[in-house]
Parts: structure tokens; C-alpha cells; sequence
């Protein structure tokens, strides 16, 4: 066949496979074409899961009627006219290709209102077949019908889901949607029926908007990001390890606004979880990445899901060390300790959580012998159970620490420990109910975390090989290993390029010399080729310290001393992370009175 000029409907009909894939790309982006005209409310409705109507009215700066036809013609936007401005690209929308792209599979109509004019226009285009601009009434703003989609593209038509599952990916990117613009009013109905509404209430993505969307166990559960550095600004949300989800279904990631999926930065955040999170798990997160718009080019997918950074390195070092530090902080007991009262009267010492009738004992307790009575079932029960474990019956409670007077500063965060239940579990008494630490998943964190910082204070060691090891790689993996060689060398790994697919080994981290160090170096290789940096040698190295660690730790049934428990709440409070052991588990629990006055059906 000879060469030929192909029509412009079938040209937007191409396009229209790689920009709409469902109802919910239609939905995308003509939502964020009335943003970019300033719209402050989105009405959307739809019939049939969006197949067959998507009406979008907005309250925008609206469109001049000489200009509709434009609208709708390839390649033509108001929001870009020089390589200058594609650079540094602001809007959410800016390629002219999507309302063409829409009409030319759908039954289109675009009507708007510009600001300056006294009534509105409509334009029809059925199929790519454009109609007559007629004057319409309409407030300002913009309306856009899109009516049975894909109707003459029956092919791909076959490839939509039921409308159930089309609506519901359309309600999720609304979702995405209202967590990056809580300063606009979103309301959605669907077949007749009103369906979502998010309220426009200003400012940034606010506590209200994220228990809103994502719902109120998320937000309870979430810590504050907030840093910026080196150009660079991340703030938002992340879940606590916690708070881990089976998919990846709540992370949310936006640069400079812009929903995107980046797999450089999602690789950031799992590794920055990679020592918290249970394994299997997904970390949850809404983040906003703030940057320079020219450090980002944000024209390199069509439908814009994905970005590229000109510092690419440098951004996923940035997100990795603001989530791993936020999340090092993640210590057992995080909530402030409440400072105690004194009775002076009573001589008792009282508690915020007081007027329920929970007191403590004066700070010099009687003995236990004297506050039974001789023969009594408590007083034989308490022998017994000394006699079990070897300690004297006649022992009195004065090692018990009494919670401190309020001149000696606040509570613990973890409280005082009262008892240990099953030789597992340490029980412990704060000032607003009650928290259960497992002892031995506690342990393990505490010492992993000395163990590294140990290590890390008397450097990476290398060992060097009695016979330098040849290894044979790709001819890209050599390229890679000569490249960075001054990174590979930090890292333990002192190699030199000995031919076009092979490389000799000469030393290798001496923490890890007994394992495969060839598979470590060529899985290394693979991290800096693909994100410019890898953290294998350290992720080695902690497995095999978190192993001494879980062997040091202190074993389940092992009876401790209140003075052993308490030494152990502290330190728990004072070790980063402690929050979960080294294999992402929970090494405590809080219960509050009032959660246990409701077990006991105290109070109704």
C-alpha cells in the first residue's frame, strides 16, 4: 500500500485508545480541564457506570463561543505556545488531545459560558463529526455530555466491566482526586442518585478531608510529613507499620499536585518501611512531593500517570531518608505520659482516670502479709504461686514503683509495670488504663537496634579474598560496576572491570563474606542501574544482625522482676522503632479505662 494522509476522526480515534481506557479517563480528564479553568465546584453525573453519560458542569472561567470549535481540534490549548512553557508545565492538563479524542468515540457536546458574555454556546460533535456553534443559555462555566461511549469503536466497547466495577474506578480516582483538593466541592450522582460528595472547605488536604476519604481508623493512625531540603518539599501522611493493608490499595503519591504512579519513589517508601513492616504487607501513605516544575517532565505518558525527574537519585534518596527518620521516631508508648495529682488529705496518690475509682498505693506499701488476712484463699493462692517460682511468701510489694508525685515529673509513657501474664507478657499500669508489651518481641527490637548502631559506628569492614574471584556478567552490568565503582567500594566491594562481560573480585563485606557474594554483587548492580543506589549490603547486614538479635533476646517463659520489666518498659521508650519487632509485629498494646469499663458494661 502506498503512503497516505490519514483522516483526522480515525487519528483521534488512535489517540482515543491510548488516552481513554474506561469511563473513569473520560471522567479524569475533563475533571482536571475544569480545575484548570478555576473551578471551585464539580457536579458529575453519570448513568451506567459513565457508559452511557458522563455529564462534568463546573463553574469555571467557561469558554468564549468563537473558540469551541478549537476545543475540540487536535493539538490546540491555551495552556502551553512555546518549548518554554512545556518545560515548566503547571496545568494538570496541556497536550489538546483529549477532547478530541472523546468526541471522536462518544456522542459529545460541549457547552459553555466564558465569564465575559451575556449567554453561552453549544457545540455537537457526534463520532468526530463536528456540528453548528448554537447559542445556548447556561451559567458561566463549562458542561460537557459525553453520551454512549465507544458506540462506533464496538471492539472496544467489549472490553468494558459491569457497571458496578466502572463506577467504582471512577469513584476511586475521585477519591484521588479529593485528597489533593480539598478547596474544591466534588458531589457525584449516579443513575438519578446522589452518590459521593466531598465538601470544598479550603487550604491544603486537611486531617477532616483524609478521615473523609480514606476513613477514621486511617487517620488515627498516621504521622505528619512535613521537610523540605534541597528544593525539594514532601509533606503529607504515612500509616503506621501498624496500620499495614494487604494491597497497595491506599498510597497515593502527587508531585507538584499531579497524581501519579513513580516506581523510583514507591521503591523509596517500601524501603524506608523495611524494617517496621510485617512481611507481605503494604505501608498506606497520601504523599506531595513539591518541586520545581522544571526538574520534572510530566509529558511522557499520554493519560500522564507518570512523571520523570531530572534528579531522579536525588529524589528517592530525599523521600527514603524523610520517611525513614519520621518513622524511627515510631517508639513504644508515643503518646505523652499525663502528670499525676496528689491527695494530700488521703495521702494517696491519684490519676486523671480518678474519678472512676482507679487510685494507687501510697509510695510505702504495707507488706503483702499484713494486708491479708492469715488463711484466707488470696493469702494460700499468693504462697502457692511463690512457691512456683521461687520467690519468698512473706515478700512485701515495696519494690512495686509507686507512681511518681507531681513535682517528679510526668508518668511514663509505658507506665509501671504490675505483672507478667503466661511468662510472655509484660502487664503495665499507666494513667489512663492499661498496656501489654510483648517481652520478647520487645527485646529483639531493643537489641537489633544497638546491634546496628554499633556496626554502624565502627564502620563497614572488608575482608579481603586469599583468591580474587572472576565473575561473569552482562556487558551492562559491567558498565555498570565500572561506573560506580567509588559507590561499590563504600559499600564493601573492591572489583575491577577484567573484560568486556567479567569482572574480579578482590574484597567483599566482611559481615556477609560466608554468603553468596556473587548473587549480592549482581543484585547490587541490578539497584544502581535501576535507581541509582542500593541499600542490599545493608538490608544483608541487618537480616543477619536481626538474627542475633531474635537469638539474644530474651525467651518467652522466662520470669522477670518488676525491676526487670520496668528496665525493659524504658528502654522500649527510649529505642527507635520499638513500636514493632525486627519482623514488623506490634510489641505492645494500649487498652484505655474506658475501653475496659465498656467490657464490663460499666456505667450503663
Amino acid at each position: 500500500m502506498s503512503i497516505r494522509q490519514l483522516p483526522d476522526t480515525l487519528i483521534n480515534q488512535i489517540a482515543a485508545g491510548e488516552v481513554v481506557e474506561r469511563p473513569a479517563s473520560v471522567v479524569k480528564e475533563l475533571v482536571e480541564n475544569a480545575l484548570d479553568a478555576g473551578a471551585t465546584r464539580i457536579d458529575i453525573d453519570l448513568e451506567e457506570g459513565g457508559v452511557r453519560l458522563i455529564r462534568i458542569r463546573d463553574d469555571g472561567g467557561g469558554i468564549a463561543a468563537d473558540d469551541l470549535p478549537l476545543a475540540v481540534a487536535r493539538h490546540a490549548t491555551s495552556k502551553i505556545a512555546s518549548l518554554d512553557d512545556l518545560e515548566a508545565v503547571a496545568t494538570l492538563g496541556f497536550r489538546g488531545e483529549a477532547l478530541p479524542s472523546i468526541a471522536s468515540v462518544s456522542r459529545f457536546a460541549l457547552t459553555s459560558r466564558h465569564n465575559g458574555e451575556e449567554h453561552g454556546a453549544t457545540l455537537p460533535v457526534d463520532g468526530g463529526r463536528l456540528g453548528n456553534v448554537v447559542p445556548k443559555a447556561h451559567p458561566p462555566g463549562t458542561t460537557v455530555e459525553v453520551r454512549d461511549l465507544f458506540y462506533n469503536v464496538p471492539a472496544r466497547r467489549k472490553f468494558l466491566r459491569a457497571e458496578r466495577t466502572e463506577l467504582g474506578h471512577i469513584e476511586e480516582w475521585l477519591r484521588t482526586l479529593a485528597l489533593a483538593r480539598p478547596d474544591v466541592e466534588l458531589r457525584l450522582s449516579h443513575n438519578g442518585k446522589a452518590s459521593r460528595r466531598y465538601r470544598g472547605d479550603g487550604g491544603i488536604a486537611t486531617a477532616a478531608r483524609i478521615a473523609e476519604t480514606l476513613g477514621e481508623e486511617f487517620s488515627k493512625q498516621t504521622l505528619r510529613i512535613d521537610h523540605a531540603a534541597a528544593g525539594l518539599s514532601l509533606h503529607g501522611w504515612i500509616a503506621l507499620p501498624t496500620y499495614s493493608r494487604a494491597s497497595a490499595d491506599q498510597q497515593y503519591l502527587y508531585v507538584n499536585g499531579r497524581s501519579i504512579r513513580d516506581r523510583s519513589i514507591a521503591h523509596a517508601v517500601k524501603q524506608a518501611y523495611a524494617d517496621v513492616l510485617f512481611h507481605g504487607r503494604q505501608p498506606a501513605y497520601v504523599l506531595f512531593l513539591e518541586l520545581d516544575p522544571r526538574r520534572v517532565d510530566v509529558n511522557v505518558h499520554p493519560a500522564k500517570h507518570e512523571v520523570r525527574f531530572r534528579d531522579a537519585r536525588l529524589i528517592h534518596d530525599f523521600v527514603y531518608r524523610t520517611l525513614h527518620d519520621a518513622l524511627a521516631q515510631t517508639r513504644a508508648g508515643l503518646v505523652a505520659g499525663v502528670s499525676t495529682a496528689t491527695d494530700a488529705a488521703s495521702g494517696l496518690v491519684a490519676t486523671e482516670a480518678s474519678s472512676t475509682g482507679l487510685w494507687r498505693m501510697p509510695q510505702a506499701p504495707l507488706p503483702m502479709r499484713d494486708l491479708l488476712p492469715a488463711g484466707s484463699a488470696v493469702a494460700d493462692a499468693r504462697a502457692g504461686y511463690a512457691a512456683l517460682y521461687g520467690q519468698p511468701a512473706t515478700a512485701a510489694v515495696a519494690e512495686f514503683p509507686a507512681l511518681p508525685q507531681a513535682n517528679d515529673g510526668e508518668v511514663p509513657p509505658l507506665g509501671y509495670a504490675i505483672a507478667q501474664l503466661h511468662g510472655i507478657f509484660i502487664l503495665s499500669e499507666t494513667v489512663d488504663g492499661l498496656i501489654m508489651v510483648d517481652m520478647h518481641a520487645a527485646h529483639e527490637r531493643i537489641g537489633y537496634e544497638k546491634l546496628k548502631q554499633a556496626h554502624d559506628g565502627a564502620g563497614l569492614r572488608t575482608q579481603p579474598l586469599l583468591v580474587p574471584q572472576m565473575v561473569a556478567v552482562s556487558e551492562r552490568e559491567a558498565d555498570v560496576a565500572e561506573r560506580e565503582s567509588a559507590t561499590l567500594a563504600e559499600l564493601g566491594f573492591e572489583l575491577t572491570r577484567s573484560g568486556p562481560q567479567s569482572l574480579t573480585l578482590r574484597s567483599v563485606p566482611a559481615l556477609l563474606a560466608h554468603g553468596d557474594t556473587e548473587a549480592l554483587l549482581r543484585d547490587v548492580l541490578a539497584d544502581l542501574r535501576e535507581h541509582g543506589e542500593s541499600r542490599r549490603i545493608a538490608a544483608a547486614r541487618d537480616e543477619l544482625l536481626s538474627t542475633m538479635a531474635c537469638h539474644g533476646a530474651v525467651r518467652a517463659h522466662r520470669r522477670l522482676s518488676l525491676p526487670e520489666m520496668n528496665a525493659l518498659l524504658r528502654e522500649m521508650e527510649a529505642t527507635e522503632r520499638s513500636g514493632q519487632c525486627n519482623h514488623g509485629r506490634p510489641t505492645w498494646a494500649r487498652f484505655s479505662l474506658a475501653e475496659i469499663d465498656r467490657w464490663f458494661l460499666r456505667g450503663r
